[in-house]
């Protein structure tokens, strides 16, 4: 089987159930930014080797990758072989979220990305996951999306601030508070 097909070649590209669409749709857009931050999080797992953070981290690439194939399909159709996210994995999320806050001092103040490559990329990744969250949330005003979906990506940037945090105080990186200039 080749890598290329050339079926997309004039900017046209198939739903699961079979359906072509715009390669601009925002379906597209929705599950190509859920692929992005899948992408990113494969990062965070490849510079932070915390086991406990990286079995959570590999789980969440593959509810993403769920979440996707849930949002190629076409509207109104269910796909019966891809799991659907449930609330024990938004319950995780929430669970490691308080785990990590026990390590950490509270937070007083805004901060700013950075101070360690994989604390970046954790903040690149809770970026990306606001976006996509956004992307999901216009799809779901124009066609049936299920709601655990925007449940879960709202955990998960929460989860990756927390982590980003996290990944700072692993590493004994100083947290750069957001400092208002006159």
């Amino acid at each position: 089987m080749k890598i290329y097909t050339k079926t997309g070649d004039k900017g046209q590209t198939s739903l699961i159930g079979g359906t072509k669409v715009s390669k601009g749709h925002l379906k597209i857009e929705s599950y190509g930014t859920v692929d992005e931050l899948n992408s990113f999080i494969g990062v965070i797992r490849d510079s932070f080797t915390d086991t406990d953070t990286n079995i959570l981290l590999e789980r969440t690439q593959n509810n993403l990758f769920n979440i996707g194939a849930q949002l190629a399909t076409v509207a109104g159709t269910t796909n019966s072989y891809v799991p659907k996210v449930t609330e024990e994995e938004i319950e995780s999320l929430e669970k490691a979220i308080d785990k990590m806050d026990e390590s950490l001092t509270p937070l007083r103040n805004f901060i700013l990305p950075g101070g360690h490559i994989a604390n970046s990329y954790a903040h690149v990744a809770r970026c990306v996951c606001r976006r996509a969250e956004r992307c999901v949330v216009r799809l779901m005003e124009e066609e049936e999306v299920d709601p655990l979906i925007i449940k879960y990506m709202n955990r998960l940037s929460d989860y990756l601030f927390a982590l980003a945090r996290f990944i700072s105080h692993q590493n004994g990186s100083r947290e750069v508070e957001w400092k208002k200039h006159d």
